[in-house]
């Protein structure tokens, strides 16, 4: 077991991480700016990956490291076409505000 591990205890790790979690799930039910879930979801994603290599750690493992890798290199893929949805939403609306995406419905 990692010696920094060891000092901190997997315990305050997944207490970390689950609250970093609860918050991006109220960011995302209760937030209308759109940049704002987004960050949401990114937060979400981050407790997630933190709770990946705490245990891959805590197991002496690399492959939860290796995959936390990979998922990040998704979220900024993520992120770059989420923001271009956003800039192109704004310019036909005026707006990134969800409740006005409600009228795009086909």
């Amino acid at each position: 077991m990692s010696n920094i591990l060891n000092e901190v205890g997997i315990e305050n790790y997944l207490f970390l991480s689950v609250l970093l979690f609860c918050i991006g799930v109220l960011g995302v039910l209760y937030r209308r700016n759109s940049i704002i879930v987004f960050m949401s979801i990114e937060i979400m994603l981050n407790a997630v990956n933190l709770l990946f290599v705490a245990f891959s750690t805590y197991h002496q493992d690399s492959e939860g490291q290796v995959f936390v890798f990979f998922s990040m290199a998704v979220a900024a893929a993520e992120v770059a076409v989420g923001l271009a949805i956003l800039v192109a939403v704004f310019r036909n609306i005026g707006s990134i505000d969800i409740s006005k995406l409600k009228n795009l419905k086909g």
